[in-house]
């Protein structure tokens, strides 16, 4: 097996750059995670902060664990911290032009040999990796949400990945606590693929008023034995996001079957996102 990366870059503070930095952190790795600001990276250690208190709390982490692991993560705005990075993982949010732009930065500032990874939920690892000068050495890892909690990792290979660097990104993903599964660059990957469509017919549904939103969540954890509701799901992971990777869908495929849902379209637009605002089919303290 590869040797997995030691040393780890993670660009972006928020939901998905925190989990990755704590769960790296937790597991030995040496951890430097950037942002835009400095109230964007105090709020992402704030996060990793509480939930390491959380799990001692819950006696499965001990206080000199969280100590060495919090000791691991350093912060910065600076993207030539990452000089000695052995991969980099962007976790920007789902913007095409967006990533594109920060993995030019990242490129010109890492090592030859490092992995440059992106956290990304739909966008081609392909298209991605094209904007490299190295583009063997690019590969997708999708964490899902939350971070520390859900065991599964898409290691998704594009078609210019090497097969050192895939061994070395499933080394990673083992070492951090993760199942990996490989897949192959499409649109939606694997999971996304299957399970936002299904979300999105369950918002057609509610759109056309066969059922109430707890009805609707009821039926699937009731008579599907799903562990949570497609609706409120939909709320954990963000309307927006879920929009945008059904936008994907809909564009790539040209397939009117992942056409999304009007009321979809209409919560995005009146600023109901989900948990992350404390409003969306349902509402939160």
């Amino acid at each position: 097996m590869a040797n997995p990366p030691g040393s780890i870059g993670v660009i972006g503070a928020g939901t998905m750059g925190n989990g990755i930095a704590q769960v790296c952190a937790v597991a030995g790795l040496n951890v430097t995670m950037l942002d835009v600001n400095d109230a964007a990276l105090k709020r992402g250690m704030d996060t990793i902060i509480r939930n390491l208190d959380r799990m001692v709390a819950k006696e499965k982490l001990t206080a000199s664990d969280r100590d060495a692991a919090l000791a691991k993560i350093r912060t910065g705005l600076d993207y030539g911290a990452l000089q000695s990075a052995d991969m980099v993982i962007e976790a920007a949010t789902e913007n095409l032009g967006l990533k594109l732009k920060i993995l030019r930065q990242v490129a010109k500032c890492v090592g030859k040999d490092a992995i440059i990874a992106t956290n990304t939920s739909s966008i081609s690892i392909t298209q991605l990796g094209a904007v490299l000068d190295a583009p063997e050495c690019f590969i997708g890892i999708h964490f899902f949400n939350p971070v520390p909690v859900m065991l599964l990792l898409e290691v998704i290979r594009g078609v210019q990945t090497s097969d050192a660097t895939h061994a070395a990104t499933m080394a990673f993903a083992k070492t951090v606590g993760k199942a990996p599964i490989t897949v192959r660059n499409s649109p939606g990957f694997v999971v996304n693929r299957i399970l936002c469509p299904m979300i999105n017919e369950a918002i057609f549904v509610l759109q056309e008023g066969l059922a109430s939103a707890e009805g609707i969540d009821a039926g699937m954890r009731l008579g599907c034995n799903h562990p949570i509701g497609p609706l409120a799901l939909a709320d954990m992971i963000g309307l927006d996001t879920l929009l945008s990777i059904m936008g994907v869908l809909y564009d790539e495929f040209n397939d009117p079957k992942y056409r999304p849902a009007l009321l979809l379209k209409e919560m995005v637009a009146a600023g109901r996102l989900g948990r992350k605002n404390k409003q969306g089919f349902y509402s939160y303290p």
